[in-house]
């Protein structure tokens, strides 16, 4: 126990419900003695604890798997402590070495504006914007200057930074390390000294750069943040982390057909799963759900809450609710009421040809291979002909279960 925390403050039963809330989910959370010192200390003073989140923008979009965290900060700031939405302006001219097996390029000036114009206003989804602090690290960071970064840097060694696994595994294999890198971790951990922070969160990969903040708050004679780390969280497939370029990701700016579409292709394990890590449910409602399936209930039930509840939040709940009804409409052969409508020349045309003009297959090719699986429809009617030719008129054409299009062919 930190010696800041000598003092002891009793651990009422709302303490250790906010306790409670903090651990949902997470992946570790260090030390969890201070923590729930500090969160009986607040209780006892009246003084919410301030509680930090920093992210680099080193790009303008986010999926619901960067909202793990950003659930979490929304979860502590309904109990009532003050949340810090960190843009790292500053720290993104350096480049975030964590988990890189080369030097990451830094960004420029430009990059980083545009890109965090588009931050705030998607963590605002989740976030209430009118308890949130928002705050940018170049505000402390430009004014320490030369003379204030060389004392910082003094304040920890090249052997406890080589200790970092992503250097350390760089070293071994000879793969060059920047000095300027060195610089990352430290400017993180100047992030907690300049704000004060009581607890900062971050990914499993941020560890190193979270206890970071921890020695520098003690080296500046403050009391030590606690940190708490959260999962990454599994994309659609089930097996591996939500990922652009992995393909089973769900943006949060995606239409609401898409999203709520996306959230019932996961399995019924994965469900309960991002329950836990993305809801806004309390534990003893996904308990009392879970036990509602385990008796007998449609799990589809539950996925659809939350397919919904995920819709709802980063939309409306109205288009949640006209999501699910589109949903429902193609699971049972009809027609959504937005498809894309489009005219083509050339009647008549094979049903490859057309399906390749109206962007329901990338080829002919994919096209006759999607008929042969019996993938295609043509006004209702499943088309098993691949030399299938359709004359002059007006088509709904459908592809799988989501993809529909409306062609008059002249």
């Amino acid at each position: 126990m930190n010696q800041a925390l000598v003092t002891k403050f009793p651990l009422t039963d709302s303490v250790v419900n906010a306790l409670e809330v903090t651990l949902r989910g997470c992946e570790e959370l260090i030390p969890k003695e201070d923590w729930s010192q500090k969160l009986a200390k607040s209780e006892a003073t009246g003084v919410p604890l301030r509680i930090k989140l920093g992210l680099d923008p080193t790009a303008p979009d986010i999926h619901i798997g960067h909202t793990v965290v950003l659930n979490k900060m929304r979860q502590l700031q309904d109990l009532g402590h003050q949340v810090i939405f960190l843009i790292g302006d500053f720290t993104s001219l350096i480049g975030d070495p964590s988990g890189r097996n080369s030097t990451r390029p830094p960004l420029t000036p430009e990059q980083i504006k545009l890109n965090a114009e588009t931050y705030y206003k998607q963590a605002s989804l989740v976030l209430d914007p009118s308890k949130t602090e928002i705050r940018y690290n170049s505000e402390w960071s430009l004014p320490l200057g030369s003379m204030g970064m060389i004392q910082l840097a003094a304040k920890y060694t090249v052997a406890r930074m080589m200790e970092r696994n992503d250097f350390h595994d760089r070293f071994k294999a000879g793969t060059p390390i920047s000095v300027h890198e060195f610089l990352y971790p430290l400017m993180q951990g100047y992030d907690s000294v300049a704000l004060k922070s009581d607890l900062e969160l971050g990914g499993t990969d941020q560890k190193f750069n979270l206890l970071m903040g921890r020695h520098l708050q003690a080296e500046y004679g403050q009391e030590p943040q606690c940190i708490l780390t959260m999962p990454l969280l599994e994309g659609l497939d089930g097996v591996d982390k939500m990922s652009k370029s992995k393909n089973n990701y769900i943006g949060i700016s995606e239409e609401p057909n898409t999203m709520f579409a996306k959230v019932l292709s996961i399995s019924d394990t994965l469900m309960w799963r991002w329950y836990t890590l993305l809801s806004f449910k309390s534990m003893a409602e996904i308990e009392a759900l879970k036990k509602e399936v385990e008796d007998g209930r449609n799990p589809k039930d539950a996925k659809v809450m939350l397919a919904k509840e995920i819709t709802a939040r980063f939309h409306s709940a109205v288009a949640a609710d006209a999501a699910e009804q589109d949903f429902i409409n193609r699971s049972k052969g009809g027609v959504p009421d937005d498809i894309p409508e489009l005219s083509l020349s050339g009647a008549p045309m094979g049903i490859g040809a057309l399906l390749k003009s109206a962007g329901l297959a990338p080829s002919t090719t994919e096209a006759g291979r999607l008929v042969d699986g019996g993938g295609v429809r043509v006004d209702s009617s499943v088309v098993s002909d691949k030399g299938l030719k359709l004359e002059a008129g007006t088509y709904v054409v459908q592809v799988g279960k989501r993809k529909f299009a409306k062609v008059t062919l002249s």
